[in-house]
């Protein structure tokens, strides 16, 4: 009899997780600001500015424009194959399944429905009105606070929630549960870091690696 799955909850980040390159950058290109991205994008990575002055300018790029405009480049987007079937095998085996992304709640409530997540936390500093997005104000990108939100709707106890993500704020994340997965990520430290490092185009390929980890805490 195989061992009980030892996880009742996966936290998920979006950008190079789920998907193979930066949902951003296409969002940048179909709104004609990869200049913008690339810019922003090249500071952050040389420390020249922090997450928050990055992310501030990520989400000026959907400045004035549509929540359907950007849903459209979402779905246009390259994911990794098996999202909805891996979430509904968890499901199965008893986890419940959440966001953890420094994306706007328009972007990772899209991801939520499309694939069947059951909740997300996400960035809420940018406004929507009437399908309109507005400029964003006071980001403040904070994935163990979001974290703290997520245990606080899902009364689980830390030690049994595994992370996976690729970026330094997702190894935040890996130290505060039981689990971390690196998945297709290309920096060191985020593989030291981690319980497990994957690299794979397959969500489903994650589901087994989850089931074999052993909780740390």
């Amino acid at each position: 009899m195989d061992p009980p799955f030892p996880w009742r909850l996966v936290t998920f980040d979006i950008d190079g997780t789920l998907t193979p390159v930066h949902g951003w950058k296409g969002i940048a290109v179909a709104f004609g600001h990869l200049a913008e991205f690339e810019e922003t994008t090249r500071q952050f990575r040389a420390h020249e500015i922090g997450e928050d002055r990055h992310l501030t300018n990520l989400l000026n790029i959907a400045t004035g424009h549509t929540v359907a405009e950007v849903e459209g480049v979402l779905e246009r987007t390259p994911h990794l194959a098996g999202i909805a079937g891996g979430l509904s095998e968890l499901h199965r085996d008893g986890a419940r399944t959440a966001l953890l992304t420094h994306n706007p709640t328009y972007v990772a409530d899209w991801y939520r429905r499309t694939f069947g997540f059951d909740d997300a936390e996400g960035v809420t500093a940018q406004p929507v009105r009437d399908g309109r997005i507005g400029p964003p104000a006071d980001v403040h990108a904070d994935k163990p606070a979001g974290l703290r939100a997520l245990l606080a709707r899902f009364p689980v106890p830390a030690s049994r929630v595994a992370h996976v993500g690729d970026g330094p704020a997702d190894a935040e994340v890996f130290p505060l549960v039981g689990g971390g997965v690196a998945l297709n990520s290309l920096i060191p430290e985020v593989r030291r870091a981690a319980d497990l490092v994957l690299e794979t185009r397959d969500f489903r390929d994650v589901v087994d690696g989850l089931a074999h980890l052993v909780p740390r805490r």
